[in-house]
């Protein structure tokens, strides 16, 4: 095929993106490598397609979507945590963090290709609907999901409270796809519910980190301890897919004296981060048990690995989910931007959570009861970051001289020489301690977190009298 004589815009654009190209090169070298030529190569295949698509495709085409589209393509083949978000996506994920938005609430990945459910958001649309981890969503409405971007699967999800959008999945067991239709409504993510459960044992369950998620959290606190004396503590982050790092920081912190909570290590000297606890009042030193499951992924794998290298709290449930990689989100002049992986996340030990997750101290499969037929089952198998296509390994941690102190300080127990006093304000015992007044159901996971936090409690009161 002919190729023609470039467009101006096209010249312009190649001699640009070429300059600033070789601007980088010569930054760090002074002179052009094999590699940088090849790369400068690839540079003028590019613009020769740009031109032909110009050129001779069936119908004109914008400048500004090819080129969003070639960014898109960049990032997509990059690892699936990367992606371009154009100027509404990138305003519907700072209105995402703040805490609600309006759509069916779902959190999605893609699998080989096709969207699919990692967990749905309890008490949305779709959790009321029975939407189970790993549905892979076939269409919605009348289009298909087949190398839909996520950006893409999520602007046709949302839309404005009370509409309708219908999407075909399909589930294990199912010999056809199953058409739902959801109506959409505002998803206040809700960050933290709480319960008083028996004989004095708290319950928090963090569904997602929010920017008000640590300050819902210490009211959580303050509310269960009004009502007496804490005896232990079960910190809920089963389908938490994650969220602010900064609040995952803080709620470790509230259980923590000092050291490393968790530390980022990238290949540029800014992604090589050590986030810390400090001393920040009276802590809370009862008997804690963290509970997760596939689930749990990022900053959720982020506390439970810190209090778990802490020797803070007792895990349990089965592997998290393994969501260990860092994404920056890097804003662009036109008012898009670009989510960027840049690092990876270790817990205070050294241990990467990428592709691994956390292993729970101690396993226990979720078994769902149907209260009717009184039949028990298994939960259906979940999707896990190394289920994901060009997801990263795990790369052992390089540890500096800084961390490696803080390690062994962490390790030889010093921190376990520091007692507080508990607050005790002699309330009695209440029922419960829940929000929204409703019966609060316990499944076979939170039995076993009751169970540990008692046993706890009796080897501590004899090590005492000894």
């Amino acid at each position: 095929m002919k190729i023609g004589k470039p467009d101006k815009w096209l010249v312009s654009f190649t001699i640009l993106f070429a300059c600033v190209s070789l601007g980088v090169f010569h930054t760090q070298h002074n002179e052009v490598s094999a590699k940088e030529s090849s790369t400068y190569e690839t540079l003028k295949i590019f613009a020769s397609v740009l031109d032909l698509i110009q050129r001779d495709y069936v119908e004109t085409v914008e400048p500004q979507k090819i080129i969003e589209g070639a960014i898109q393509g960049m990032l997509n083949a990059l690892d699936p945590h990367s992606s371009y978000m154009k100027p509404d996506e990138y305003k519907e994920l700072q209105v995402e963090t703040k805490g609600s938005f309006s759509g069916i609430g779902i959190e999605i990945s893609q699998k080989e290709g096709v969207l699919t459910v990692v967990s749905p958001i309890e008490g949305t649309p779709a959790d009321k609907a029975g939407l189970k981890p790993n549905d892979k969503i076939i269409k919605i409405g009348d289009k298909s999901t087949k190398d839909m971007t996520l950006t893409e699967a999520v602007k046709l999800l949302r839309g404005p409270k009370g509409t309708e959008v219908s999407i075909s999945i399909f589930r294990d067991g199912l010999t056809e796809l199953k058409e739902i239709t959801l109506k959409r409504d505002v998803i206040p993510i809700k960050s933290v519910r709480f319960e008083r459960l028996e004989d004095g044992y708290g319950y928090i369950r963090i569904s997602n980190f929010l920017t008000k998620t640590i300050d819902d959290f210490k009211a959580a606190l303050a509310a269960l301890e009004e009502q007496g004396d804490i005896k232990g503590l079960i910190l809920d982050m089963r389908n938490n897919p994650g969220g602010l790092l900064e609040q995952a920081v803080k709620i470790s912190d509230e259980f923590l004296d000092e050291g490393l909570v968790v530390y980022t290590d990238g290949r540029v000297e800014n992604q090589r981060m050590k986030f810390m606890a400090y001393p920040n009042g009276q802590k809370n030193h009862y008997p804690i048990v963290v509970l997760v499951n596939e689930g749990s992924a990022s900053a959720s794998e982020i506390v439970a690995g810190a209090l778990q290298d802490h020797k803070k709290a007792i895990v349990i449930g089965t592997q998290t989910f393994g969501k260990g990689s860092v994404q920056t989100v890097i804003p662009l002049p036109d008012g898009s931007a670009v989510r960027l992986t840049t690092a990876r996340y270790y817990t205070p030990n050294g241990r990467s959570i990428q592709a691994k997750g956390i292993t729970p101290d101690i396993i226990v499969p979720f078994v769902a009861e149907d209260i009717e037929k009184k039949e028990k089952k298994s939960k259906f198998p979940r999707l896990k970051e190394s289920d994901l296509e060009r997801h990263l390994d795990a790369v052992p941690a390089k540890q500096d001289d800084k961390i490696k102190q803080l390690q062994e300080k962490q390790d030889s127990g010093q921190e376990d020489s520091k007692q507080k006093n508990k607050k005790d304000n002699g309330k009695g015992d209440e029922a419960s301690g829940s929000e929204n007044g409703k019966k609060f159901v316990m499944d076979n996971q939170i039995e076993e977190a009751v169970r540990v936090l008692k046993a706890w409690g009796l080897i501590s009161a004899l090590n005492n009298k000894k």
